[in-house]
């Protein structure tokens, strides 16, 4: 206890006494003035239905038909489905049809979200990475027939 101490007292020795401050470093602060807040400036709009979008999502759209086609194809030739969200839907046609038009539409949904948003790269990312999963899932399909 007596060290702890000992090594205590040249940091309680670096106190500067009130007594030696000059007057003016004893003023209070100025007040800080207000700041206007500044507006970024927005990013580039286009609009939602323009033609890079009408591209992708009738490409996400062709894609998820495709994979729909292959599915329901492995599915009636003793196939299984990997996915399993879409397993849920594949004891019927119908139900394969829902999935991959809700899978589609949930695209354009999403899509919209993030045009009103301002994230217009991702906007268009959603389309791309749904479509190139699609082309995946067409590719494993075909390959393991």
């Amino acid at each position: 206890m007596l060290a702890v101490l000992g090594l205590c007292r040249p940091v309680l020795s670096q106190e500067v006494s009130a007594a030696l401050l000059q007057p003016a470093a004893m003023e209070p602060a100025p007040m800080v003035s207000s700041v206007q807040p500044t507006r970024l400036p927005e990013a580039p709009s286009h609009r939602f239905w323009d033609r890079e979008n009408s591209i992708l999502f009738a490409t996400n759209a062709a894609f998820s038909a495709a994979d729909f086609v292959v599915t329901k194809d492995n599915l009636h030739g003793g196939g299984q489905e990997l996915n399993p969200v879409t397993r849920v839907f594949s004891g019927s046609t119908a139900g394969l049809a829902v999935n991959f038009a809700g899978e589609t539409a949930g695209v354009v949904g999403l899509s919209y979200f993030f045009h009103k948003t301002g994230h217009h790269k991702m906007e268009r990312y959603i389309s791309m990475l749904n479509i190139s999963s699609s082309a995946a899932a067409v590719t494993f399909d075909l390959a393991h027939r």
